[in-house]
């Protein structure tokens, strides 16, 4: 495993064991409020946040994979790995979003017939402040690493704050008069197809992945521009990439003297693969085709 893939893998792995350590954390005591406070609202919250457990462990499995250099079996790497992980974050969240649904609408009209105390209003209000931080935090580790995976499971985080906002307003509510406690339900169903939306938000890149959907315009121009800078090369096209975990597989065409020996031609391939793998925008390996010059502008020109 090269340098940046170690860090990559570090970073995530550091992410989603502190992420795992609050989710078990905050489940324990979303639960316990739950019970102790006579909130129904906020045990089911204590369970939708040991759901993300589940997340947490899938990510950390996949890392041991997608982090791991080609081998026989895998030539091309594992990187796609994370693309499976990160679509069974996106099902998760979508699952989820549908049983808070479900749930918000079954029981609109099964009010609680306990109040709730005050521990399980500090436990929705705990559970928000700390999920939005970590949402915040992971994004940030995400991006920074181009982790997909890590980034969907920052959704999570940001997917059980809102969850709590409902039961937060439900314990309220239900303070203050039993009567309103209905309006939970109704919130549970908003925050639901808010958490559903953002499942396939996360989903469709995995998707595009899988279709070897290519590197945006603006990046194939900047592997032109960092081609063409190489000395030797005369012309560059016929460039194709495809997307493959958080990264890029490219191909390209570069145009030398006809007249150069093989050796020379070679080692412009070289120096062309050695400056995008550098350079380039999230390239993880290049395939140059070395063309005559001369034998390209004739074919235009006829």
């Amino acid at each position: 495993m090269d340098n940046g893939k170690q860090y990559e893998a570090s970073v995530a792995k550091k992410v989603t064991w502190i992420g795992m350590v609050a989710n078990i954390l905050l489940s324990a005591f979303k639960f316990v409020a739950g019970i102790v406070g006579h909130s129904q609202a906020m045990v089911a919250d204590g369970v939708h946040s040991f759901s993300d457990l589940t997340t947490d462990i899938a990510v950390l499995i996949g890392i041991k994979y997608w982090a791991s250099p080609a081998d026989e079996d895998h030539p091309y790497g594992h990187e796609r790995i994370e693309s499976i992980v990160t679509a069974f974050i996106a099902i998760a969240l979508f699952i989820v979003g549908c049983g808070i649904a479900y749930n918000g609408i079954v029981t609109a009209f099964e009010p609680d017939t306990k109040s709730p105390e005050a521990i399980a209003l500090i436990a929705a209000v705990v559970s928000i402040i700390t999920k939005e931080w970590l949402y915040q935090w992971t994004v940030k580790k995400g991006k920074e690493i181009d982790s997909s995976s890590v980034m969907a499971n920052a959704w999570h985080h940001r997917s059980d704050a809102l969850s709590s906002i409902p039961a937060l307003i439900a314990v309220a509510l239900a303070m203050a008069h039993p009567s309103l406690a209905f309006f939970d339900h109704v919130g549970a169903v908003v925050v639901a197809v808010f958490i559903i939306k953002v499942s396939f938000d996360i989903l469709k890149p995995v998707v595009m992945e899988l279709s070897d959907k290519g590197a945006s315009q603006t990046q194939v121009n900047t592997i032109d521009s960092i081609a063409m800078k190489v000395d030797g090369v005369k012309e560059v096209h016929s460039i194709r990439s495809r997307r493959v975990g958080s990264g890029y597989f490219v191909d390209l065409h570069v145009l030398v003297d006809g007249n150069m020996s093989v050796q020379d031609g070679h080692d412009i391939a070289r120096d062309v693969k050695h400056q995008l793998l550098n350079k380039g925008p999230k390239v993880l390996d290049v395939i140059v085709h070395l063309e005559p010059y001369e034998t390209s502008s004739k074919k235009k020109n006829g």
